[in-house]
């Protein structure tokens, strides 16, 4: 796979698998820590001393720090280089890794742990952004294969990662662990990864602004009501973020008659395809990111599992969706990825679905396994064809815009699929409901019925 030269549109000499596995290693890794130290978190906790609310700090400056810039991370690639942008995210996500590690208090660990998320921020929407760029059109939804198949797998094995490295380490190496693998990354995109053509244009300061304090303050009204429950501010700090955001959107289109680049140029819209992708991936990050909890919680609190075999227990869809998302994004490379993606997005409905009838007392708990395998070919028939259908046909001039979009709207839906599940989970324990775990991804099989709608709505233009 490496060794292939096809002509991209970045140049003859490029070798896009090989820029594309360079820049895998590092996403993964990111990815992987919104997951990972959730394990680690009984550990770092009695180490330090610290509280409930600092923990979940741990956990909460990471993600926050992480999503808000995703947007203007993006463009950044477009006007200084995704090559640049990612790999000054590389290394400030390393060296904020080795300062995880060396943390001597919580504070510190807080701190370290927000500039962990900015570094991230600044290399995630580099990638899909390069493989618009290096990729010819009829190779792009396999290289897109590999990056949802990067995406998923890193969601999945986190817990069960953090089991292994927090069991025979200690909570400090689920971070150390990122400092040779950062060195590495950095040195195979400088080296594989080419040069684009710049914007001329600056970035319009005002959405700038705009687009990060609507950000933040929905992402930590979520984080915040999920703590605090839910009082009359939380619902506040979203209605600002709405108002926000429209201000937000109403500045592109004035920014767009000026000398200056929009943010988020409006026209992106326009197209079909993105329009519905975003919906679709703000579906599958808001049922992924929100699954594992009571899937976890469940085989551990009733079937008294330890962690690490819980963790052992979605290790088949881990290895499905692995091997299934590049041979799917070879397909998609051959066929229209609409019916693909309307395919995954209903084997994902029908599995959470399952999941809300198994996760109760009585119920055998091996049947979690055939219904977790059969969901990891639900996630590889999203990943590839739902990125392909949003993102194949962008202008390379917005390739950073779309690809800083698309992460903004996988990681918004993550943050309050996250909240939404965890609430409702909190709910129905509160009322001793026996079906409790269960009951709390009906919300996820709702909203990817949604994910179902917008494949279906979201032909190719």
């Amino acid at each position: 796979m490496c060794a292939m030269t096809e002509k991209s549109p970045a140049g003859p000499d490029v070798r896009p698998w090989r820029a594309l596995i360079a820049l895998c290693v590092g996403f993964f890794m990111i990815l992987l820590d919104q997951t990972i130290v959730a394990v680690a978190t009984p550990a770092l906790q009695a180490d330090l001393g610290a509280t409930y609310n600092e923990v979940i700090w741990v956990t909460s400056a990471y993600l926050l720090f992480f999503a808000v810039p995703l947007l203007v991370t993006g463009r950044l690639g477009d006007k200084y280089g995704p090559k640049n942008v990612y790999i000054l995210g590389m290394v400030l996500f390393t060296l904020s890794s080795l300062a995880c590690g060396l943390a001597p208090s919580i504070t510190w660990l807080i701190i370290a742990r927000a500039a962990q998320g900015l570094g991230a921020a600044l290399l995630s929407p580099q990638t899909m952004s390069v493989i618009n760029r290096i990729f010819p059109r009829d190779r792009r939804g396999a290289a897109l294969g590999v990056w949802g198949a990067t995406a998923g797998l890193s969601t999945l094995v986190g817990p069960l990662l953090g089991g292994v490295i927090t069991s025979l380490l200690s909570w400090q190496w689920v971070f150390l662990v990122n400092v040779p693998i950062g060195v590495i990354s950095v040195v195979a995109v400088a080296k594989f990864v080419p040069t684009f053509p710049l914007l001329k244009r600056p970035i319009d300061a005002l959405s700038i602004a705009l687009s990060v304090v609507a950000m933040f303050l929905f992402i930590f009204s979520i984080q915040q009501g999920e703590t605090t429950g839910w009082p009359w501010w939380i619902f506040a700090g979203m209605l600002a973020a709405v108002g926000i955001a429209a201000l937000f959107i109403r500045r592109q289109a004035a920014a767009a008659k000026t000398d200056r680049e929009p943010l988020l140029p409006l026209p992106l819209f326009a197209r079909r395809s993105f329009a519905f992708g975003n919906i679709g991936i703000a579906a599958m990050g808001f049922a992924v990111a929100g699954m594992m909890l009571p899937i976890m919680l469940y085989l551990q609190q009733v079937h008294h599992f330890s962690p690490m075999r819980a963790g052992l227990m979605v290790v088949p869809m881990s290895v499905v969706s692995m091997i299934c998302a590049p041979l799917v994004g070879r397909l998609v490379d051959r066929t229209n990825p609409r019916p693909v993606a309307i395919v995954g997005f209903s084997i994902m409905v029908l599995t959470v679905a399952l999941l809300v009838l198994v996760l109760r007392p009585g119920v055998s708990q091996w049947w979690i396994l055939p219904v977790t395998t059969l969901m990891g070919f639900g996630h590889a028939g999203v990943w590839a064809p739902n990125s392909t259908l949003t993102l194949r046909d962008l202008p390379h001039k917005w390739a950073g815009a779309g690809s800083g979009m698309y992460n903004s709207t996988r990681q918004l839906g993550a943050v309050t699929g996250a909240a939404v599940i965890g609430a409702v989970m909190q709910w129905r324990l509160a009322v001793g409901s026996p079906g409790a775990f269960g009951q709390s991804l009906i919300p996820a099989a709702v909203v990817l019925a949604i994910g179902v709608w917008s494949a279906w709505r979201g032909a190719e233009d």
